[in-house]
């Protein structure tokens, strides 16, 4: 007789986890509090509009492939992927000059950078030779290994590896060193963003984001980025799977210093196993009521901790076609770029907001009415407990005027605002509400030293059997293809778990093979 795992929450990595666990043979039930799967990477239909609602961009897409592929399916069955040339434009103001497309041709590329500067050209050149070194030890050795033990880091061949990967500098002083003309700098580290961190202060190692953009590419799913979650779901549920919407769990349940099932409205659903894709910080706090569980992540600890930005996000259904805009992800700066990003992580209101554009029915007409375009607005922000201004409806018709003012004096978006149809609004509040995410921190705790590797949460918490986590606040961290691995390695310890191996003895012999 199979083992029962329940799983708790359907995002991503609630999602791959069930896939990978119901593939190996276990009877899984998935359970989610939203009508639909994806949590972060959610739908939103209106007005004969649709919209992604969290994630957009495709990196790394032999990550999103290797799931379906597992199951012995042909991905493009289920996720039909179009790479994307150029990956995005980046617009510094309203002139000429002041817009650059991003391609992976390395034709183009080196173009692009030399019409700026020949020596920050050559300078990028060393830079994507340094990095890459470091994203194969990073890749290799500690973002798809678990960190159980102090040990399983702490031994000389792991710290050795972790001098290797130098990480004390930050991302914008790294490229730094190889790239002085400002605005390419900015377009080399700003991607520390997509993980929730400022590259004026996160480790250097998150440089290795341009690179996998500009080397692997950037990618576009057919139907946009919820028909991953789509299509997990289905994946899921043609392997035998159970999945139950619109349920929400209140406990995890733990007796004997074990987990054995859920609480979940108000009645109690037994399992030998429990793996939780809602927000660590969350599920300590309000799922895992056993304090000798909770361990060192007491209420007043999750507190202490740092939290990643949040975003407010505008979905605009709009009363045209935008022709003019040649790229679908499009990120527009300010001049002040360091001053807009540390106020953002020092909880300030902005003046003049950085922010990211996605029109996914440039290359999906299905996400729009006939004739139209969708336009999805990012705004990094501050997470909840950094804000020091209140959240309503003033604040957001503050950033809507601000961002409006800035597209206006772009060449393609002049009549913006009077081409507004339809438009609904995701703000931190929404995203603590929405998705359980603590503080609205939309990417999880934030990525610092001291947050990272061994010293982020694990997947196998060390004061409970039987229970597992994954997704964007436990190891290895946030992004979609980072919270697959997230998924690989929690379930990867439950196996083990069950057949009594050590992962990371299991994972040691891997790579030595």
């Amino acid at each position: 007789m199979s083992k029962k795992v329940i799983v708790i929450g359907a995002g991503v990595a609630g999602l791959a986890s069930a896939i990978r666990l119901r593939h190996a043979g276990y009877e899984v039930e998935l359970y989610e509090k939203e009508a639909i799967p994806g949590g972060k990477m959610h739908r939103l239909e209106k007005d004969g509009y649709q919209f992604d609602m969290g994630p957009s961009l495709v990196m790394m897409p032999e990550l999103y492939r290797e799931v379906f592929e597992l199951a012995g399916r042909n991905p493009d069955d289920y996720i039909p992927m179009e790479k994307l040339d150029p990956i995005y434009s980046v617009y510094f103001g309203s002139g000429p000059d002041d817009k650059h497309e991003i391609s992976t041709d390395l034709v183009k590329l080196l173009d692009t950078l030399e019409g700026v500067s020949d020596k920050d050209a050559q300078g990028f050149l060393h830079y994507l030779q340094v990095i890459y070194k470091r994203f194969l030890i990073a890749k290799n050795h500690f973002l798809q290994r678990p960190f159980r033990k102090w040990s399983d880091f702490y031994n000389p061949f792991m710290l050795w590896q972790g001098m290797k990967l130098r990480t004390f500098d930050t991302a914008d002083r790294f490229i730094g060193k190889y790239i002085k003309h400002e605005r390419l700098k900015q377009m080399l580290s700003f991607q520390t963003l997509y993980i929730g961190i400022s590259p004026y202060s996160g480790p250097s190692l998150y440089s290795i984001i341009p690179m996998i953009e500009m080397l692997y590419g950037v990618w576009f799913i057919k139907g946009g980025m919820h028909m991953m979650a789509r299509s997990m779901e289905r994946l899921f549920l043609e392997l035998g799977g159970k999945a139950f919407y619109n349920v929400n769990v209140e406990e995890i349940i733990i007796r004997k210093g074990r987990a054995c099932g859920i609480k979940a409205d108000g009645r109690e659903r037994a399992a030998d196993y429990v793996l939780c894709n809602a927000d660590f910080p969350f599920a300590m706090k309000h799922l895992v009521q056993d304090k000798k569980a909770k361990g060192k992540y007491s209420d007043k600890k999750l507190d202490r901790l740092q939290y990643s930005c949040s975003c407010l996000v505008m979905y605009l259904g709009m009363n045209r076609k935008y022709d003019e805009i040649n790229t679908v992800h499009n990120f527009f700066f300010k001049e002040k770029l360091e001053k807009n990003i540390r106020d953002i992580f020092e909880g300030h209101l902005l003046e003049d907001p950085s922010f990211y554009v996605y029109i996914a029915s440039k290359l999906d007409a299905s996400m729009a009415p006939e004739g139209k375009d969708g336009l999805y607005i990012l705004v990094p922000v501050s997470e909840l407990s950094t804000t020091r201004y209140e959240w309503n409806e003033e604040t957001i018709r503050h950033y809507r005027n601000r961002v409006m003012e800035s597209l206006e004096r772009i060449p393609g978006f002049e009549r913006v605002r009077e081409d507004i149809v339809s438009e609904t609004y995701m703000t931190p509040l929404d995203f603590r509400q929405k998705y359980n995410a603590y503080n609205g921190a939309c990417f999880g705790l934030r990525p610092t030293l001291t947050q990272s590797n061994h010293m982020r949460p694990q997947s196998k918490p060390r004061n409970c059997g039987n229970l597992y986590f994954t997704g964007s606040s436990t190891h290895p961290g946030a992004g979609v293809p980072i919270v697959l691995l997230s998924a690989k390695i929690a379930t990867e310890e439950l196996m083990l778990d069950d057949r009594g191996i050590d992962a990371n003895e299991a994972f040691s012999f891997t790579i030595k093979q």
